[in-house]
Order: C-alpha cells, then structure tokens, then sequence
C-alpha cells in the first residue's frame, strides 16, 4: 500500500468528512469547481480566527474564481460551530464556507497536516484543488504566522490563467517587473520552436518569450 504524502499534480485522497455544512466527499462533491482546503491548528484561538475573519471577506472574490473553501482542524464539528457563532456574533462576519471536523486526523495525515513537533494540532496548510480533484499547490505555514488571503487568491487566480493561456507565471504576476501581468512562453526543446517563437513573440531570448493574456 501506498503510503507516502501526495503531491502537487497528484489526485486528491478521495474521502468523506463531517463539516458544518454537512458529510462531503472530496473531492468528488466539488467536480468542476476549484476548491481551497485549509487547515488551522485549533477553534478558539487568535491567529486562527484572523484567518477565519479575512477568508470570510474574501469569500466573494473566491466564489468569482469558481472556487470553493473549506477549512479544517482536528476540533468537533460542535467546536467549529459555536466558533463561527462567536466571529460571527463578536466580529459581525458571518463564515459561508464548511468547516472539516477531522477528528481522528485522518485526512490531516494523509495530507502531512500534523507534524510531530506540534502534538495533536493541525499545521496550517493550504490545498489548491482543481476542478478535476488534482493537487495544484501545497502551502505550509509554522503556527505562529497567519498566511495571506491575497496571495492565495491570486495563486488560483494565476493557475487559471496559466492553463488558458497555455504558459507560465512570471514572478508577483500580475505585477511583475519586467513583465507585467503577461505570460512566459514555455521554452523551446527543440531549434525551429526557437526559432518560431523569436518570430511569434517578444523575446529577451529564445528561451525566455513572452505574450499577452488572451
């Protein structure tokens, strides 16, 4: 049996999991959709409910993208309710998203959310899913820092674009500095796609062509 961790392009681990929202089965239930799993070490706690707080107003923008969040702990389902009716009665933000109570740390194993060194708590990872249930990004922060929303949005916003536009990312895209918010073209293997792709795009080399979005 195969027992090692999956990695980016691998499938998802099909499974069923308690949520607040109800059993799922990912990533089965979310076939067409992008989804966003992450996991938090525990309810109740202050960089975690940060997190909960700001994925709550990014929901929107998430949900324009076609795409899914869900969070995650070890914590009962009764713990992450009572949780979301304290943010949304204490911070006025209401938490549209599930909610995974993982509480044999079952799929928090199988995808290395638990680590040795911090005793039963998840770690916060982050899953980017696509719509076909493969792994497309695999994040993981220490407990002691909260991770950026921004960023995360704009890695599903960039895998999205990259795939439709059938190339790469360049760095901080969309606002890289010598690129902008265009797409790398993927290296020639070969010398007449170099020699194509020196005449189809702009070029600091042949190597390294760009295009616009479409």
């Amino acid at each position: 049996m195969d027992e090692r961790l999956p990695l980016i392009g691998d499938r998802f681990p099909e499974t069923t999991v308690l949520t607040t929202h109800g059993k799922k089965t990912l990533p089965g239930d979310y076939k067409g959709k992008w989804f966003v799993l992450f996991s938090h070490p525990g309810d109740f706690t202050p960089v975690c409910t940060t997190e909960f707080y700001s994925f709550a107003l990014k929901n929107d923008e998430f949900e324009k993208l076609n795409c899914k969040l869900i969070g995650l702990s070890v914590d009962q389902v009764f713990s992450h309710i009572k949780w979301a009716e304290w943010i949304n009665e204490n911070l006025k933000v209401k938490i549209p998203f599930p909610i995974i109570a993982d509480e044999m740390g079952l799929l928090a194993l199988k995808l290395g959310m638990l680590h040795p060194s911090k005793g039963t708590n998840t770690v916060r990872a982050v899953f980017v899913i696509d719509p076909e249930g493969n792994i497309r990004t695999m994040l993981y922060y220490p407990q002691e820092l909260g991770r950026n929303m921004d960023e995360i949005l704009r890695i599903v916003k960039a895998l999205q674009v990259g795939a439709e536009n059938k190339g790469a990312m360049p760095a901080n895209w969309p606002n890289n500095e010598l690129l902008g918010d265009k797409i790398i073209v993927s290296p020639a293997t070969d010398e007449k796609t170099a020699e194509i792709n020196r005449e189809k795009y702009d070029c600091y080399d042949w190597w390294f062509c760009y295009k616009d979005m479409k």
